[in-house]
């Protein structure tokens, strides 16, 4: 079983940036393909962005494509999500995730592991 801990939520203005991180323990991070999820009040949970076991194939929802990128230092046991250029709709509480299988996959359900989350907050 792994454990998963977000960090580096906070408040920012538009336009400005953030980095969130996720530190896995208890299993090596590279077994796991990994997504961010994010929950706004009053709406379901949405996948932000992904990556693979290796990092070579990511995935990202059409309205962060170009603003945010996801990566990951498999040595770290770390995924990290750069945010860059937010808007007020990013508000939210971002969760990443960790799922066995080899692909992205786009639905909440199918994560076996999940942090506690970290707010995001961006003011207009």
């Amino acid at each position: 079983q792994v454990q998963l801990v977000e960090s580096g939520g906070g408040l920012v203005q538009a336009g400005g940036s953030l980095r969130l991180s996720c530190a896995a323990s208890g299993r090596t991070l590279s077994n796991y393909v990994i997504g961010w999820f994010r929950q706004a009040p009053g709406k379901e949970r949405e996948i932000v962005a992904g990556i693979t076991r290796s990092g070579s194939t990511t995935y990202y929802i059409d309205s962060v494509k170009g603003r945010f990128t996801i990566s990951r230092d498999n040595g770290k046991n770390t995924v990290f999500l750069q945010m860059n250029s937010l808007k007020p709709e990013d508000t939210a509480v971002y969760f990443c995730a960790a799922d066995l299988m080899y692909m992205v996959r786009t639905t909440a359900g199918s994560y076996d592991y999940w942090g506690q989350g970290t707010q995001v907050t961006v003011s207009s």
